[in-house]
């Protein structure tokens, strides 16, 4: 058992209400599996991954290990002209792990990061080719790609927007999210893929020769569990294609698991030009982000300069050696005990669970794909994400922690999640649900 701070002032939480959390703290303590421990030793059920991060559960020894060994042996190398083995081989291993030809990987210290220099290596890879006048950039509302300037311009969240500065031409497309037309659909939902042709009037309207990128989430995680329709991908990925617009994938989320595959990509078998990732690179426990891109976007760039530093882009952290360690020890953990195959195994069970909460008053619509869903609620009279915020809460007090963005409750646990613990999940929520007013 811990003793919390009694001081909390000194701590500016993000994405908190400060003031209120500070008036009535949930802290965690320790973590071990399936669990997190309050300070005080109480059980709390992982139905977050914390953070979609954890999906391999939490404490693994093996990846404990690998990060303390690291440390006594290397604690840190820049990579900046220099390099370290540990990065070179985690770089091999997650581009073997990639679909298609995306062979090269630029390591960066989040999601956040690594979506900034996606977008750098978009405008990058234009310029090389001989097209500088690329440089507009097509996002989607409700999207989320992390708090650089970059994110927030291609993201969609308004809250995430407002108030920064963002970058200039950007375009966005509708989000595919429709109560009307599917709400309660079990996996992709049949309507929506016609908005994917949004892109090719947006290509007509600006020119296909002024966009360097569009960048999507395959499945939209923070902005409430948003599945792709059947169809949508594959009709952005003709698109882009044809018109010469890089494909960026944003699976911060989706990847290593999440949906029953090592990426979306791979599973809905649609190859973008870059796939970005981080939180279940490192099973969380290490910051770490990634860019994985195609041969001919990374060979143009590199190929098209003269000699010297090919892209003036980097971190300090940029394949830090506790991450490129924690990496390779958390992808040993994922083929060894097979949790991709078994999220896909596991998410008929989980689809069944999270469709029995259907029939409660208040829920408006059930999202779901791989072992990730969207429970949505209707918002109390004018107090919107009221109704969610008092759920989340109430799960804590009761010992399972769901993740809120407004009125949808969001569910992501980690892949070593058991049949009764799903259930154990589910039945506190449908309590709660059902208490809540």
């Amino acid at each position: 058992m811990q003793n919390g701070p009694t001081d909390l002032s000194a701590f500016w939480m993000p994405f908190t209400a400060n003031r209120d959390f500070k008036q009535s703290p949930r802290q965690l303590g320790s973590a071990e599996g399936m669990h997190y421990y309050t300070p005080e030793g109480r059980p709390v059920l992982d139905g977050t991954a914390g953070l979609w991060c954890v999906n391999a559960g939490h404490g693994r020894r093996a990846i404990v290990d690998a990060i303390s060994e690291q440390a006594a042996t290397l604690d840190y190398a820049p990579t900046f002209q220099l390099g370290h083995p540990k990065v070179f081989e985690l770089a091999t291993r997650l581009a073997d792990l990639l679909p298609g030809d995306i062979n090269k990987v630029f390591f960066a210290g989040s999601g956040s990061e690594a979506v900034d220099t996606a977008l750098k290596i978009a405008l990058s890879y234009h310029r090389a080719n001989g097209q500088p006048e690329r440089t507009r950039f097509v996002g989607r509302q409700r999207g989320y790609h992390g708090v650089g300037f970059g994110g927030i311009s291609v993201g969609g969240l308004e809250n995430n927007r407002r108030g920064f500065s963002l970058l200039p031409g950007v375009d966005h497309l509708s989000h595919t999210h429709s109560l009307e037309h599917a709400a309660f659909t079990r996996g992709q939902p049949d309507w929506g893929a016609h908005l994917a042709d949004e892109l090719e009037a947006l290509i007509t309207r600006r020119g296909a020769g002024t966009i360097a990128a569009v960048i999507v989430e395959p499945l939209a995680g923070s902005t409430g569990v948003l599945v792709p329709p059947v169809g949508y991908l594959e009709r952005l990925r003709a698109i882009s294609e044809r018109h010469g617009v890089l494909l960026i994938f944003d699976e911060v989320i989706t990847g290593f698991g999440r949906l029953g595959a090592a990426t979306a990509a791979a599973l809905f078998d649609v190859i973008p030009d870059m796939l970005v990732c981080a939180k279940g690179l490192t099973n969380g426990a290490v910051p770490m982000g990634a860019v994985g891109v195609r041969d001919f976007v990374h060979d143009m760039i590199v190929d098209a300069s003269a000699g010297g530093i090919e892209f003036f882009h980097g971190y300090t952290y940029s394949g830090h050696p506790l991450a490129a360690a924690a990496g390779l020890a958390t992808l040993n953990i994922y083929a060894e005990e097979g949790l991709f195959q078994r999220a896909g195994d596991l998410a008929p069970l989980w689809q069944e669970q999270v469709h029995r909460l259907g029939k409660l008053a208040n829920v408006i619509d059930i999202r779901n794909l791989g072992l990730v869903a969207g429970i949505e609620l209707s918002a109390r009279t004018g107090a919107p994400g009221a109704r969610g915020t008092a759920v989340f809460q109430a799960c804590f007090d009761r010992g399972v922690l769901v993740r809120v963005t407004g009125d949808t409750i969001a569910l992501s646990p980690p892949l070593t999640v058991s049949p009764d613990q799903i259930a154990q999940m589910l039945d506190c929520v449908a309590d709660v649900i059902h208490q809540t007013q």
